[in-house]
Parts: C-alpha cells; structure tokens; sequence
C-alpha cells in the first residue's frame, strides 16, 4: 500500500542546523494550505486504487497548524483517498506546539500518531541549536501527549553537538529511556551548508562536530536502547518491538509515495518528482492549475542503488531475490567475495536469501553501500 507525505513548510523559528525548506512568515499559511488541498486533488489519481498505509505530516513544523487548516488537508485525504482503517496518520510535532486543547484537536482529525522534535533535554543544547522549547517542555509534552490518549509516540534526538559529553549523552539517552516511547529516532548532527551552524564554524564562532565523538555517542545509543528493549531496525531509528514506523519503511523498502507541498517529493517504483521550493511560486502554480514539479525517469542502475542504500541501513536488509526480480542481477553471485570478506568481520549476517547489517555493521552501511553501486 501507498502512502502520502504533506510538507508544511512554516516555522516558528530557524533551527541553526536545518537546510530544509521552510519559512518563518507566516502570511501565506492558510493560502498554501488551500493549495495543497487542490494539489491533491489534481494527483488523486497517480497512486491508483489501492488504499493509503500512512498518512505523514512533515515540515517545517506542521504541528504549528490551526485546526481548520489541519482540518482543510485531511477532510481533502479522505475525499480523493481510501484509506486502510488501520493507516499509521502522523505529525511531526514540536513541545512548545503541544498543548491538551491541540491534543485533542489532532486526536479528532484523525491523527494517531506523533513524531515529537526534542532533540535535547539540555536546555544548553536546545539554545545551541536555536529550539523554541526547554528542557521541562521536552519532558511535560510526552506526558501530555500520553493524558490525551495517544498510544504511539516517537521522539527525535540529535548527538555528535559540539561540546556534549560522553557523560551528558548518556543522560539524554535514559532520560528518553524513562519515557518509555514506542519509538525514537536519533540523528548525528551534520552540517549543511549555507545553515547557520555553517556560518558560525567558517567564522570560527563554534566548534565543528567530531567524528570520534559522535562515534561515541552512537555506541552509547546503540547500547542503552537495546538494553532497555528497543529493536534496532533502522541505521537511526529504534522501536518497541511491533513499533516500526510504516511511513518510513515504505520509503526503505521502495514502496510508492505521493509528496504533496512545496519541495515534497514522490516515487512511484520508477520515476521521481520533486515539487518546487518556493512558496509563492507553489501558490501561484497551483491556482492556475499548473505543475508545481520537476520529475526523471530512474536508470536501472538509479534504482539499484537506491535499494542497496535504502535496505542494507535496514533490519529488513537486502533481499537476493527481490534483486533478482526487480534489477536482474544475481548479487549473491556477483558479489560472494566481498559478502564473505564482510561476513568475516562481523558487519554482516549472510544466509542464501540475503544479509542484513549486524550491530557493529551499521557503522559501514555507507562504505558497503558504495561498494556495491552499479556504475551507470
């Protein structure tokens, strides 16, 4: 089954480590919203007649939409879609954003699911990174967000932030540990370019990130989450077992998706589109009834190496058979020595159906990945 992701591309405040598009003004909101709602339905059909598995709410910082607006996008869903009864709905939310009242409202709609941006319990880090809530916020939206009834929670976390220590990782790690949320996400602060942390390191204002430890602070990770009964399944994500998040899945295991929004991307097996990154220029499109998107056609050799990339970050890993039939290519063959050479070292489990990453292997998904690319 399919899925659709909305891009809400509106924020509070810039994030000093985010190169995705948003912005901070908010005039445009409701216009942009109506957009997408038409945007909709211009695409109702190039997902088919099957039904939706999840519904994902991406930004920005969709949680910072008013009910009616929220209200707008799923109402056009559920009139151009069918969805699964048991479609995993999300929203990424942020803690200043989480209030009982907004709670209640996203239970209403529909949603089911929250993907909650704490990155830090430290306030020192949430000022580094230029967050718009505190470390009590970061705690209190979690038991909020548990009193309105939400069963499935997720939380983001970032390490490798310059100055963290192996001491006070550790912390923010049990702290997410204590509350006991179905699944969470962990990501090594990198750099982008043109971000504000890119500014402050070229002016010599801040520190770069170290690689020796965010090593560190992903061994810590890896170590306490299982630990404490979390399923690695995902080079960054973790989950309760039965937790796993479907809309992100479908992107690791090449399922079909719809992006709708600006900047918001889709696949449907063998092509990809991207919608443009302009808000204005979305607005205006969308009104006229025109395209808002650029799209290619995928080589074979594209879409093999977006499946070895995708699947060996995964506990799902890679399917020998499902490259046979997709690809034509026979990789247990093609690739033995290097299988064999990697099941040595323990960075892989190999059987005749496939291999997957073992714990000490996910730190060499990229090299491995590279290694087995086609050339095009």
């Amino acid at each position: 089954m399919a899925g659709i992701y909305l891009h809400i591309p509106f924020c509070k405040q810039a994030c000093h480590y985010c190169d995705f598009h948003f912005s901070i003004n908010q005039k445009l909101r409701l216009p942009l919203v109506k957009a997408m709602v038409k945007e909709i339905e211009m695409r109702s059909e190039e997902l088919g007649d099957g039904e939706l598995s999840s519904i994902y709410f991406g930004g920005g910082t969709p949680s910072i939409l008013s009910s009616e607006e929220l209200g707008l996008i799923i109402d056009a869903i559920h009139a151009n879609f069918k969805i699964n009864k048991s479609a995993e709905i999300t929203l990424e939310a942020n803690p200043d954003d989480i209030t009982a009242d907004k709670l209640r409202v996203w239970k209403n709609k529909g949603i089911n699911r929250l993907s909650i941006g704490i990155q830090s319990f430290r306030n020192e880090d949430l000022v580094l990174m230029n967050r718009a809530h505190n470390a009590s916020e970061a705690i209190q939206c979690v038991d909020l967000a548990r009193e309105a009834g939400f069963k499935s929670i997720s939380i983001d976390l970032i390490y490798g932030i310059p100055g963290l220590s192996d001491a006070a990782w550790t912390e923010n790690v049990k702290k997410a540990l204590s509350l006991n949320v179905e699944h969470i996400s962990s990501y090594c602060l990198t750099i982008e370019k043109k971000t504000a942390f890119d500014h402050f390191i070229r002016k010599g204002e801040m520190e770069a990130p170290d690689d020796k430890s965010a090593a560190s602070h992903y061994s810590i990770l890896c170590d306490l989450l299982l630990r404490g009964g979390y399923r690695h399944y995902e080079v960054s994500n973790f989950c309760k077992p039965g937790d796993e998040a479907v809309h992100n899945s479908s992107y690791w295991t090449g399922k079909p998706y719809l992006g709708i929004g600006p900047s918001a991307h889709s696949f449907d097996g063998e092509s990809r589109s991207w919608n443009v990154s302009n808000n204005s220029v979305y607005i205006k499109n969308i009104r006229a009834g025109e395209s808002v998107s650029e799209s290619e056609i995928l080589s074979l050799e594209n879409r093999f190496n977006e499946y070895i990339m995708t699947s060996i970050r995964t506990a799902f890993g890679v399917d020998f058979k499902v490259v046979k039939e997709r690809f034509g290519i026979d990789l247990e063959s093609r690739e033995a020595k290097k299988l064999n050479e990697w099941k040595l070292k323990s960075w892989i489990a190999l059987s005749t159906d496939g291999f997957q990453a073992t714990e000490s292997g996910y730190l060499w998904t990229d090299f491995m990945a590279g290694e087995l690319f086609l050339e095009a």
